[in-house]
């Protein structure tokens, strides 16, 4: 069985839709793959539409421990140059190059801080 977010996940769809459009809570992975495959009429018009521009949803990982797990994008995200998990310190990362500052942006998914090296 999937859970809702994980559905949501796999349709690449807000948890918010798949909760309004009757996802239930768990879900099989056959029920699951009938709905990717046939997909209902709401979902076929959230995919028409998708620009592409900007993701529903986005893989985080950690350059340091590998720990890695889906987010929803933030408008106020930066291009981030690394990812790095709350608990590690800053030494663990590569340097930044010559010529370049950096800058940290707390509250990046569950327990990330995102990395942003750029021209000073």
């Amino acid at each position: 069985m999937v859970s809702r977010r994980d559905a949501a996940i796999r349709l690449d769809i807000p948890f918010e839709m798949a909760t309004r459009n009757g996802i239930p809570s768990r879900i099989s992975e056959e029920e699951l793959a009938e709905i990717d495959a046939n997909p209902p009429a709401w979902l076929a018009q959230s995919r028409a539409n998708r620009t592409g521009k900007k993701p529903v949803w986005v893989q985080l990982s950690c350059v340091v421990c590998g720990f890695t797990e889906p987010a929803r994008p933030k408008k106020w995200w930066p291009e981030f140059t690394y990812l790095s998990c709350d608990d590690h310190d800053m030494h663990e990362l590569p340097e930044p190059a010559a010529g370049l500052s950096r800058s940290e942006v707390y509250g990046v998914g569950s327990r990330f801080i995102g990395i942003v090296d750029e021209r000073a």
